[in-house]
């Protein structure tokens, strides 16, 4: 078939896969819809450093990054503190998205990665059941092998057909829209936590972080459903009243993005076609952080491709990167998605409830929530299992949500350790459709 390997889309997955395909001697090329300079949102982005060297790529330089700070957690009312403990080897760092955007893509260009500015995407180009390469604005353009980083909404995934087995566009319920930005710094009282995230934020599902900068106060506030600049403000005045040092003024960002916060992909390969990234649905289903994970999953992508030294880049031949991400990420974070859908069906004084009875504790959040990595963290949670139930059980409505949430986490599990090791069409496609249903 030959090395020559498209990318649709720069998002971190596809460019760190494509600079280490284009240092092994692949011909790669990258189109991206947005010009040259202009990728990543006017803010920060936290990610596990380690999953930098996974994939090949240095660190940055130290005056590109700081250390991030521990989270702290509350419910409705903002009381009732819970705390991240993150241990000092597996702390993430926080870095401007430009900054780390403008780092991969020196990376790249420095393996031989060809980028491709100003050519959106339209979708995939078929011959039969095969992705034999994408429809641009700018032309057509084929190539041996087609790699989608294009994100949630990917046209390259949404438009395959069906048959594949590749799921295409999803509803708002596994998305999270989310606005962020920052605020300037209305004073300088101190506080002891200054990364706070605030669940059920005014009594509406989603999540809100207030976090206290030096010079402003990064705000984030995540919606499972649409919201406009009103809502913005509302929550900002409401935000304002338990953290004097946001200001009401707008001194960067200010976008609305969605996010995927759902399982992966069950079926992330086809014929000539392999999806990564927010394409594959690889964020946190908790807190939507993708990027560590992405990097990852370069690796496994790229060393199944190098693997298949007869070129052909079949879903038989890349299958072997589903099963291996799947084991290594993929089914521990897909239990969480059973913990962000109960939190869901929860009610303000619910969530209130679990805070105020120690039902989760640091232990549970730092487990749940860290963005580093999810096996050395896992044990850190589910302590004291029986003091939970006996607090739960004074909550008749709580305990039935919990209990169900049990039950469909061990379908879950279940599902997730049938998954086929080898590439059988008919027999994947039975064992996905079981899988995915596992989550409705």
């Amino acid at each position: 078939m030959g090395k020559k390997i498209i990318v649709a889309g720069l998002g971190h997955g596809g460019i760190a896969v494509a600079a280490i395909l284009a240092k092994a001697g692949y011909d790669v090329t990258v189109y991206e819809q947005k010009s040259e300079g202009t990728l990543g949102y006017d803010w920060t982005d936290i990610f596990d450093p380690k999953s930098l060297a996974v994939a090949g790529i240095p660190m940055p330089p130290e005056d590109k990054y700081k250390i991030k700070e521990d989270m702290s957690f509350c419910g409705p009312c903002g009381n009732n503190m819970l705390k991240q403990h993150i241990p000092e080897a597996m702390k993430e760092i926080k870095m401007e998205r430009k900054d780390i955007y403008a780092h991969l893509i020196n990376h790249g260009l420095s393996c031989g990665v060809k980028i491709v500015y100003d050519c959106e995407v339209y979708g995939p180009i078929m011959a039969g059941d095969r992705v034999v390469g994408i429809k641009t604005a700018k032309g057509d353009f084929y190539g041996s092998m087609i790699i989608d980083a294009c994100g949630c909404n990917s046209p390259v995934r949404c438009n395959l057909p069906r048959c594949l087995g590749v799921e295409g566009a999803i509803d708002n319920s596994q998305k999270i829209l989310i606005y962020r930005a920052f605020y300037n710094k209305a004073s300088d009282e101190p506080t002891d936590d200054v990364f706070k995230i605030i669940l059920y934020a005014g009594g509406k599902p989603g999540i809100n972080w207030v976090a206290a900068e030096e010079d402003y106060t990064d705000v984030l506030i995540g919606r499972f459903k649409e919201f406009d600049m009103a809502d913005v403000e509302a929550t900002i005045k409401n935000l304002m009243k338990k953290n004097p040092r946001l200001g009401s003024e707008v001194v960067r960002g200010g976008q609305f993005v969605e996010i995927p916060i759902r399982h992966t992909l069950s079926v992330p390969v086809a014929d000539g076609y392999a999806a990564i990234g927010d394409s594959a649905f690889m964020p946190i289903p908790l807190v939507g952080s993708g990027m560590a994970n992405a990097f990852r999953a370069s690796r496994i992508l790229a060393d199944t491709i190098i693997a298949d030294t007869e070129e052909k880049y079949t879903a038989e031949t890349l299958w072997d990167y589903a099963v291996k991400y799947h084991k290594e990420l993929g089914a521990g974070l897909a239990t969480l998605e059973c913990v962000r859908s109960t939190l869901l069906q929860l009610k303000p004084q619910d969530v209130e409830f679990i805070f105020e009875n120690d039902i989760i504790n640091d232990d549970d959040l730092t487990a749940f929530t860290s963005i580093a990595d999810v096996k050395e963290l896992e044990a850190l949670g589910f302590k004291d299992i029986m003091g939970k139930v006996k607090r739960a059980l004074r909550n008749k409505y709580l305990i039935g949500k919990l209990c169900g949430a049990g039950v469909n986490m061990a379908k879950i599990m279940y599902f997730a350790g049938k998954m086929p090791e080898k590439w059988d069409k008919e027999k994947v496609l039975a064992w996905a459709k079981k899988y995915d249903k596992a989550f409705k």
